[in-house]
């Protein structure tokens, strides 16, 4: 039976990882949250959550400072696609493979990479950060894209990088394939059904193979 297919998009679709790394980090030594590595800590997490979970100490005009940083440098921040990841949306797309994006990024941001990477009609969902109240690792995101889909969640497989969504995604009783672009492939072995370094070169027929 054809799965559904649920990606995640910073770290899956696009290569915009060490970009956030480089604001997180820095921001992390400049409000001083004595956290090695801010930005690994935090990754898969909505803006939201990092607030509520790691400035909660701060006042609201400085809380209120670090969202609207945080906004504007994902405004203008480059979206690099991982290497064979639109070749990889166009190939399911031709199969008629149904596919959902959930994310922890914005709608404004995903729209532009809709935009950039010509995207439009390939999703049949978009969960964004703005559609949910409990952020990844919470499994709401992606219980919401089963729903949204009409699908069960035991029908989709999902592609994520981080800890905090594949544990969303697992939670949410969906099949995960790790990729090994954020966190190194032996950290993830144990989390996933499979781990793959990215999508450059796959062909229909090895995706088969993982459902």
């Amino acid at each position: 039976m054809m799965k559904t297919v649920l990606f995640d998009f910073d770290g899956v679709l696009a290569d915009t990882e060490p970009v956030y790394d480089i604001f997180w980090n820095e921001a992390g030594k400049r409000y001083n949250t004595g956290i090695e590595d801010f930005a690994g800590v935090i990754k898969g997490a909505t803006l939201p959550d990092i607030i509520a979970a790691y400035f909660n100490d701060r006042t609201e005009d400085e809380q209120q400072t670090i969202v609207r940083e945080a906004t504007a440098y994902e405004r203008r921040m480059p979206l690099p696609a991982m290497p064979g990841a639109m070749e990889f949306l166009h190939l399911l797309k031709k199969r008629r493979v149904t596919m959902g994006l959930v994310t922890s990024s914005d709608m404004e941001k995903i729209e532009r990479a809709i935009a950039l990477y010509q995207l439009d009609g390939i999703f049949s969902a978009i969960i964004t950060s703005d559609r949910v109240t409990k952020g990844k690792p919470h499994p709401m995101c992606y219980l919401l894209a089963a729903s949204d889909l009409n699908v069960s969640p035991g029908d989709c497989l999902v592609f994520e990088d981080s800890f905090a969504g594949i544990r969303a995604a697992t939670e949410a009783g969906m099949q995960v394939i790790a990729l090994s672009t954020t966190n190194p492939a032996e950290s993830l072995r144990e989390k996933a059904s499979r781990v793959i370094p990215g999508f450059e070169g796959v062909t229909f027929e090895q995706f088969l193979q993982w459902l």
